[in-house]
């Protein structure tokens, strides 16, 4: 399994118990969602090492307390501390109308409502207080906001994201 074929689900942050347990801090909304896994997968050494979880359940609102297969110890859970955790692409769930995972709108093509056709979504950039979409249009780096102000529609078929920016925010990097 290689990581681009998966999403962060959080980091292994604390040992729980001397069986071999610990507090996975969940990066999601809907921690419900993820109590009931079967398995996961380690980022151990830059590899993605798959685990079975023995058991799960929720502790807290956002740290889910596993005990995996074969980690029976203070010492063995001791190894797993500060690792991130991820699951297959397939696990996320689906979303629909203007809502999207940010991998998911790589390569759409973004119009904006006065402009025009704007460029190609190239990457989101989420490491600054604002995220911003990232667009390429013919070698020239457009940068957008990424909020639900802008944002008009999503169409997953025609792989499109519509955008009414303020006027001039797409002309200042074209002049």
């Amino acid at each position: 399994m290689k990581k681009e074929d998966c999403f962060y689900l959080g980091k292994i942050v604390k040992k729980y118990s001397f069986k071999g347990e610990v507090l996975l801090k969940l990066d999601t909304d809907q921690p419900e969602l993820y109590e009931h896994l079967d398995a996961l997968f380690l980022d151990i050494n830059n590899s993605l090492i798959p685990y079975f979880v023995d058991k799960s359940q929720l502790h807290k609102s956002n740290l889910l307390r596993l005990k995996f297969e074969d980690v029976s110890s203070e010492i063995d859970a001791e190894q797993l501390l500060k690792k991130e955790v991820y699951l297959p692409l397939a696990l996320l769930p689906k979303l629909e109308g203007n809502t999207f995972y940010y991998h998911e709108i790589i390569g759409f093509h973004i119009v904006d409502e006065n402009f025009g056709s704007v460029g190609l979504i190239s990457g989101v950039n989420d490491s600054s207080a604002q995220v911003l979409f990232e667009i390429d249009r013919n070698g020239i780096e457009i940068l957008i906001p990424l909020n639900d102000d802008i944002i008009s529609s999503v169409d997953r078929t025609n792989k499109t994201v519509t955008v009414n920016t303020p006027p001039g925010l797409i002309d200042l990097y074209l002049e």
